[in-house]
C-alpha cells in the first residue's frame, strides 16, 4: 500500500531547505516523535485505509478475520508511511516553496534528511514482513511494489515532468484495495481490479480540484500540474469526464453486490456528478469557481462508496 499523491500549506518561502538556517535549540523528544509521525502524512493514510477494509469485506463476502484485518491495516499503514516519508525526502526542495508543504519536518529541520531516508526504508521493510507473515507473500509484494512505484515512478519521474503526473502516479494510491483483497484470498480477482479502477479514476478529479486552488504554489515550485498548464475550462472538463468514468466504474460491481450497494453508490454518484457539472458550468461561463467544494465532496463520495461495499458485504448472509 502507498500514498495517494497529495497536495499543497500557506506562506511561501523563496529559500531552499539548504539555504534556511537550522533551528538554534535542539528539538524536544515529543517534537521529534511528532516530526517522524508527520513524515508519514497520516491524513493521507486514513483515506487509504478507508478503502482497504471494504475490499477485504467484499473478498470475504462477509466479515473477515479481525486479526487479518488488523495485520493488513498495520502493514498497509506502515507501507503508506514509508512511501510518504520517502516522498518527503525526494520533494524537500519543492516543499520549501509551496505554502502548505513548507511546514513539513524536513523543511523545518526537525528531522535530518538522512534519518528520514533511513526511517522511510525501514518502515517499508517492516511493512513487507508484517504483511508477509501476517497475511501472505502476494499482499506483501503488491504493497512493496506500490511503494517503489510511488517513489520512483511518480515522485522522481512523473511529478516534475508531465501534467499527467497525477493520472498515472495515482495508480499507487489504488493498491490498498488490491492488497486487501489479496490478503483475504491470496490472489487478485476482477472485483479487486474494478475497485482499483474506481480509485484510479477518482484520483484526477479529487486532486485537480485541489490543485485548481493551489495552482500558484505548483507554478512557483515548477511542478506542471494540469491547472498550471491548462485553462480552467479545460481542467474542469477533464474533471467532469473523470467523474463520469468514476461513477460508471462503480456500477461494474453490481454483479457482486445487492440493492444496498446499488442504492448508496447510485445516490452518492449522482450528487458527485452534479457538483462536478456545476464546477464545469461555472468555468465555461467565467463565474466564480469553488473547486474545494468538489474536493471535500470527493473525499466523502469515495468513503461512502466503500462503506457501501463493506455494509453490503457484511449483510450478504442476511439478504443474499
Amino acid at each position: 500500500m502507498t500514498a495517494i499523491p497529495e497536495s499543497v500549506d500557506q506562506t511561501a518561502s523563496d529559500q531552499t531547505p539548504s539555504e534556511q538556517p537550522a533551528p538554534e535549540k535542539p528539538v524536544r523528544r515529543r517534537t521529534v516523535i511528532g516530526a517522524y509521525f508527520a513524515l508519514t502524512k497520516p491524513r493521507v493514510i486514513e483515506l487509504l485505509l478507508v478503502t482497504t477494509i471494504p475490499a477485504m469485506f467484499l473478498a470475504q463476502r462477509g466479515i473477515p478475520s479481525p486479526w487479518l484485518v488488523i495485520v493488513t491495516l498495520v502493514g498497509g499503514a506502515m507501507s503508506a508511511g514509508s512511501a510518504n516519508a520517502l516522498n518527503c525526502v525526494a520533494d524537500s526542495d519543492i516543499d520549501a516553496v509551496m505554502d502548505r508543504t513548507k511546514k513539513r519536518p524536513l523543511v523545518r529541520y526537525e528531522v535530518p534528511r538522512r534519518s528520514a531516508l533511513i526511517f522511510g526504508i525501514a518502515l517499508g521493510v517492516v511493512s513487507f514482513l508484517v504483511l508477509w507473515l501476517g497475511a501472505n507473500l502476494l499482499a506483501a509484494s503488491l504493497s512493496t511494489a506500490a511503494i517503489l512505484f510511488y517513489v520512483f515512478v511518480y515522485t522522481l519521474v512523473l511529478k516534475r515532468r508531465t501534467s499527467q503526473n497525477i493520472v498515472w502516479g495515482g495508480a499507487a494510491g489504488c493498491m490498498p484495495v488490491v492488497v486487501g483483497w489479496a490478503a483475504v484470498t491470496g490472489k487478485v480477482e476482477w472485483p479487486a481490479i474494478v475497485m482499483f479502477g474506481v480509485v484510479f479514476l477518482w484520483t484526477p478529479p479529487h486532486f485537480w480540484s485541489l490543485a485548481m486552488k493551489y495552482k500558484d504554489d505548483y507554478a512557483r515550485a515548477g511542478v506542471p500540474m494540469l491547472p498550471v498548464v491548462a485553462t480552467t475550462k479545460q481542467v474542469s472538463a477533464r474533471i467532469l469526464a473523470y467523474s463520469w468514468a468514476t461513477v460508471g466504474c462503480t456500477m461494474l460491481l453490481f454483479p457482486v453486490t445487492s440493492w444496498v450497494y446499488i442504492a448508496l453508490a447510485g445516490i452518492s454518484g449522482v450528487i458527485f456528478l452534479v457538483v462536478a457539472q456545476r464546477l464545469h458550468n461555472n468555468a465555461r461561463k467565467g463565474l466564480a469557481l469553488k473547486p474545494m467544494t468538489l474536493f471535500h465532496l470527493s473525499n466523502s463520495y469515495l468513503t461512502l462508496v466503500f462503506v457501501a461495499i463493506a455494509v453490503d458485504s457484511a449483510l450478504t448472509p442476511v439478504i443474499g
